[in-house]
């Protein structure tokens, strides 16, 4: 399912069950991942949040990872809309100070982009630091998140 937004075009899949297993930046790739699944609140949801209507998802999900990925990600939940963390406050966050690179490396692998706001995630300086989809995208979701939410 592709969803048209504001920073261009969003490719989502879900499983059988409808829970959401990717979400990525870009054009449809034709892999066929989640074909014929279909999670109308997938798209519901996605066009609240980026109309600035939404900021927080209420979605079934099931990324594909390791339980350390997927501790990474469940944290990364807890991050609030239009704020941000460096990875060593996300690492000491999960209990595991001094693992801010395998935490950045896990950050690196979530599998559901803006649903798991990996792009809250900054370096320990404040720069913005790599992402998926490159930093001006990610500045721009800062951006658009910090504006709708008057920080």
């Amino acid at each position: 399912m592709t969803i048209e937004t504001q920073f261009g075009p969003i490719q989502a899949a879900v499983n059988a069950d409808g829970a959401l297993t990717e979400l990525k930046f870009g054009p449809a790739n034709g892999n066929g991942k989640g074909k014929g699944a279909v999670n109308p609140n997938v798209g519901r949801q996605l066009g609240e949040f980026f109309a600035g209507k939404r900021k927080t998802f209420d979605l079934p999900m099931a990324p594909e990872g390791t339980d350390f990925q997927k501790q990474v990600w469940a944290e990364l939940m807890r991050i609030p809309y239009g704020e941000t963390v460096s990875y060593a406050e996300l690492a000491k966050r999960m209990g595991r100070q001094g693992a801010a690179r395998a935490v950045g490396r896990a950050n690196a692998t979530n599998p559901i982009a803006i649903v798991v706001p990996c792009h809250r995630v900054i370096g320990a300086d404040g720069s913005l630091t790599g992402y998926a989809y490159g930093v001006e995208l990610k500045r721009s979701l800062l951006d658009f998140e910090r504006g709708q939410a008057g920080l």
